[in-house]
């Protein structure tokens, strides 16, 4: 098993993306002594001053650890990275003092607008060097390391110069950032450039990994007569990003492994019997080793 830059910021169990819908099961879970390890949210959701959100995240913190998953950073953007967005995640961090943080390999800002959505951003030179740059803006503004999550793709830009690992391990070691690890998005993108994911899973340094994700994906008509695989999270995680995250884990170690489901939210039990899962793919490698005499 190989030593983790981030050991100690979550455990290495499996977690939640936390929903309104589950404020209520997740506490009466606490009650129960039987709640998910740890839960994430977006922050975005929580950039109000008070009010019924403050007050449930308030009582699920007092008990389990937070991540915030930031989607409004648009670290990617030519101008850079959004300067109301990070004076107010860096107050709502003041505020909880999440375990991690982290963003996205992508940009949502234009000059005039925000578009909902991730988009892409070349692996270039100069994109890298832009990233380092507004990681490490962020990274000093909140006086913490953060994480960049590798991105679900539809389209692949021509003449890059870095392949899609070597820009995350390189944007890593020159900014001091760490990985947030989609499985899901390798999953997502595989499919849509018609790429083995095998060689991407094995290429990633599992020592920069803070934390893994996985959810569920739907795979629908183009309009053009082929198929497109979308990241909406909508649906049980998929048995090939399953079988990923175990191939991950096996030269990883255990890692905070994340249950994603953003869309067409299920009941808690659904959501969490998808955590068992995860659960099971994580206790063999939390169990200390035997010893033979």
């Amino acid at each position: 098993m190989l030593p983790s830059l981030f050991r100690d910021d979550l455990p290495p169990c499996a977690g939640i993306g936390l929903k309104p819908a589950h404020y209520a099961d997740v506490l009466a879970d606490v009650e129960r002594g039987t709640p998910p390890a740890w839960v994430e949210v977006h922050p975005q959701n929580y950039f109000g001053a008070g009010g019924p959100p403050h007050r449930w995240l308030g009582a699920i913190a007092a008990h389990l650890p937070i991540s915030f998953h930031s989607v409004g950073l648009s670290l990617g953007t030519v101008s850079g990275v959004d300067r109301e967005e990070l004076a107010a995640l860096a107050a709502l961090c003041a505020r909880y003092e999440p375990a991690m943080v982290s963003d996205h390999l992508s940009w949502s800002n234009g000059p005039d607008d925000k578009f909902p959505d991730l988009l892409p951003v070349p692996y270039s030179h100069a994109a890298l060097d832009h990233f380092v740059a507004e990681v490490t803006r962020v990274q000093d503004r909140l006086g913490r390391r953060i994480l960049i999550e590798n991105p679900s793709r539809y389209l692949a830009y021509r003449r890059d110069d870095w392949s899609e690992v070597d820009f995350l391990h390189e944007l890593c070691r020159r900014s001091g950032c760490g990985l947030l690890l989609d499985v899901n998005n390798i999953c997502v993108s595989a499919f849509n450039l018609d790429l083995d994911p095998l060689p991407w899973i094995d290429a990633i340094d599992p020592t920069l990994v803070g934390e893994v994700h996985v959810a569920g994906h739907a795979v629908k008509a183009d309009g053009m007569g082929g198929r497109i695989a979308i990241d909406d999270h909508g649906s049980p995680v998929d048995g090939a990003c399953w079988t990923l995250l175990e191939r991950f884990l096996c030269r990883s170690g255990a890692k905070p492994v994340l249950v994603e489901w953003d869309s067409d939210v299920p009941p808690y039990a659904v959501l969490m019997a998808e955590v068992e899962q995860a659960k099971a793919l994580l206790r063999p490698l939390s169990m200390p080793e035997m010893v033979h005499g």
